[in-house]
């Protein structure tokens, strides 16, 4: 297949990679970017796990090509937040203990942080709903639940 150079806006840095257009952009990610974060699991939009936002708005990256996302904000599990300064989510996540084994993790983390940018106080089943395309082994939801409250919230430890 030919590559082309595709033009990104990659976790608020301006970011070109050469790549067939048609390849997903959570291989173009994992691959071709470095980015381990975003993780892989069924392949078909279906568990959630490889999601990123795109201008702002959760969407699996297992199915969504890279010419999908040209000039597009994409913010990954790598982009919200650093080491010492932690995006209130994943605070909210380590202090209600609200991950397991992870491999769910950063979709879920993703689509928590599309909604609290579109919704910044939501109800409890409002994380419901934009938890749900996810799929969790762990038994951890509720702790997902009260996490993503807790940050809306602003409360700490």
């Amino acid at each position: 297949m030919a590559k082309r150079r595709v033009s990104l806006n990659l976790n608020g840095q301006a970011t070109q990679v050469e790549c067939d257009e048609n390849k997903a952009l959570a291989y173009v990610l994992r691959e071709d970017l470095g980015l381990k974060g975003t993780r892989l699991g069924c392949g078909q939009a279906q568990c959630g796990s490889c999601h990123v936002m795109l201008d702002g708005v959760s969407v699996p990256a297992c199915d969504t090509p890279l010419w999908a996302v040209e000039n597009k904000a994409i913010v990954t599990i790598e982009g919200l937040g650093r080491p010492g300064a932690l995006h209130a989510l994943q605070q909210a996540f380590i202090d209600e203990q609200a991950a397991q084994c992870g491999y769910c993790l950063s979709g879920i983390l993703i689509s928590a942080a599309a909604l609290l940018a579109r919704c910044p106080q939501p109800q409890e089943a409002q994380v419901r709903e934009a938890l749900d395309p996810h799929l969790c082994r762990c038994g951890a939801h509720n702790r997902m639940v009260r996490a993503v409250l807790r940050a809306a919230a602003g409360t700490g430890a």
